[in-house]
């Protein structure tokens, strides 16, 4: 237990970068390359994910020892926002009224093997990110104690 409390210690915040500049990037070229118009809830989803990639690459630079604590909220909310809007896909929500104008947020721009769309890969961003903070959280609780 020891060796991986010292590995998240030391890389946890680097393995929560990559997820995060992923989905950022992504959500960067759906839109500005491939032209796909972001729906409300995509909106809400990039709200919580762009200023992910800053505070993660800002808590790296200073070694900031408080960086879960700023991380955790912002990927626990957008898991939520991504599963929401997942399900709405899905069909198991009814499309909101929230998303009657504009782009509708049932709409799946990308399709891959029947179950990967944009949502989901919001939502399997915001889960790496919200794993690997909380594992580098206990860890960092395992040292205090």
């Amino acid at each position: 237990m020891t060796k991986l409390r010292d590995f998240l210690l030391q890389y946890g915040a680097y393995l929560a970068l990559i997820p995060a500049l992923a989905a950022l990037l992504g959500s960067l070229y759906y839109s500005e390359v491939a032209g796909f118009i972001p729906c409300t809830l995509c909106w809400y989803q990039r709200i919580l994910m762009y200023p992910l990639s800053i505070i993660i690459l800002v808590g790296i630079l200073t070694h900031d020892e408080l960086l879960t604590n700023y991380v955790l909220p912002f990927s626990i909310m957008g898991l939520g926002v991504a599963l929401y809007h997942y399900l709405i896909q899905q069909g198991v929500f009814s499309h909101p009224t929230t998303c009657a104008a504009g782009i509708p947020c049932d709409m799946a721009w990308v399709n891959y093997l029947g179950f990967i769309t944009i949502p989901f890969m919001s939502l399997t961003a915001f889960t790496l990110i919200t794993i690997i903070m909380g594992a580098t959280k206990w860890a960092e609780m395992q040292v205090t104690e």
